[in-house]
């Protein structure tokens, strides 16, 4: 291949980086101005020649070091978070340890301090562990009470539809001026009311229920474990 003409293989080799990568450098403007199509071995071959090299060159070195900026501000950014996060949990913890050397004043040996302390947190650990397990069970129980409110709420849909449908043979029972069997879908009407007015009922009783479960699981939502300490 000539020097003045290089193919997108051979480029992206000399700059290191994937043909793919070249190609998408290479829009409808760049094309007509720096890219040549040419026969190698029988195929057709796009080639590039020296300034569409150049500037090909000259945008990957612009974009790598846009990125080695973004990557060089995010390193930054992580590091000063980190340095916050660090210090903010130094300052709870020297606050935490100074509240426990306050209890603990008369025993004066470190090493019972840091068992003591170890202990705690074992303690706390266990605790929160009971709260999360005792929170799933709670949200299983209140998961299976939505299935059936759910669910009442669907057969009460279909027992008004029913109703209806009963309503409306009723009226045309009474178009047809047949009073004995009027009587009797008049039964029928009064007993799916019966029968409604029942679901309702049901339905508001398990409507009442998960209020009650919903106000005892925002009393037993578990404190801080430092909040917990204090007691």
């Amino acid at each position: 291949m000539s020097e003045n003409l290089k193919t997108i293989k051979e480029l992206a080799d000399e700059l290191g980086v994937s043909k793919q990568t070249i190609r998408n450098k290479i829009d409808k403007d760049f094309r007509e101005k720096f890219v040549q199509t040419i026969k190698i071995k029988g195929n057709n071959t796009l080639v590039i020649n020296n300034a569409g090299y150049s500037l090909l060159k000259k945008t990957l070195q612009n974009d790598t070091a846009q990125t080695a900026k973004a990557l060089q501000n995010d390193t930054a950014q992580t590091a000063k978070t980190l340095q916050n996060d660090t210090a903010q949990t130094a300052k709870t913890l020297q606050n935490d340890t100074a509240q426990t050397a306050k209890t603990l004043q008369n025993d004066t040996a470190q090493t019972k301090l840091i068992c003591f302390l170890e202990e705690q947190l074992d303690k706390k650990e266990q605790q929160l562990s009971v709260k999360d397990k005792q929170l799933e069970n709670k949200d299983t129980q209140i998961s299976q009470m939505q299935n059936l409110l759910d669910q009442q709420q669907r057969l009460a849909l279909q027992d008004k539809k029913l109703l209806e449908e009963y309503k409306a043979e009723i009226n045309d029972l009474k178009a047809l001026k047949m009073p004995p069997e009027e009587t009797e879908f008049k039964h029928l009407d009064n007993q799916y009311k019966d029968e409604v007015n029942a679901l309702k009922e049901k339905l508001e009783n398990l409507q009442e229920q998960i209020k009650d479960q919903k106000r005892i699981e925002e009393q037993e939502k578990p404190r801080k474990w430092w909040g917990l300490w204090r007691k």
